[in-house]
């Protein structure tokens, strides 16, 4: 397999595991860190490019929630919705930093696209809540960590 087709489908997964698709992008960021076929960094960065894209739709889906949230294939259902929108109007952008969290991560980013959260401010939040996420993954698989 090619770098570009590798790399790509990191990114590919990355993205799609932050959207309304399942996909389990840590489970591909360890494959690759175990097969030791590029740098652990350029494979965070990619992982890390692809979830914040995924977040960044999440975002998208939040500022036109009105029209969209009770659609069958809509990413996060009314409770969690619900639950995700109080901890944002409680903690502000700052609740973005939880945006790696398997379980109500991707509905804060939702949220923050429903609350108006300006796009820049989000990206900056949710890129270092995903590159911190990643790190400790590359870490812990490549025994930096809890050993």
């Amino acid at each position: 397999m090619d770098d570009i087709a590798i790399l790509g489908g990191l990114f590919a997964v990355a993205c799609i595991a932050a959207t309304i698709l399942p996909a389990q992008s840590e489970a591909a960021l360890v494959a690759l860190l175990v097969a030791n076929l590029h740098s652990p960094m350029l494979l965070v960065v990619v992982a890390r490019l692809g979830n914040v894209l995924g977040a960044v739709v999440n975002w998208v889906l939040g500022r036109g929630v009105e029209r969209f949230h009770d659609r069958r294939w809509f990413p996060v259902g009314p409770a969690v919705l619900d639950c995700a929108t109080g901890w944002y109007r409680r903690w502000g952008r700052w609740s973005l930093l939880l945006s790696w969290a398997p379980i109500g991560g991707d509905a804060l980013t939702v949220a923050a696209g429903i609350l108006r959260e300006p796009l820049w401010s989000f990206i900056v939040l949710v890129a270092i809540a995903k590159a911190g996420r990643y790190l400790v993954l590359a870490a812990a698989t490549l025994g930096l960590i809890g050993s």
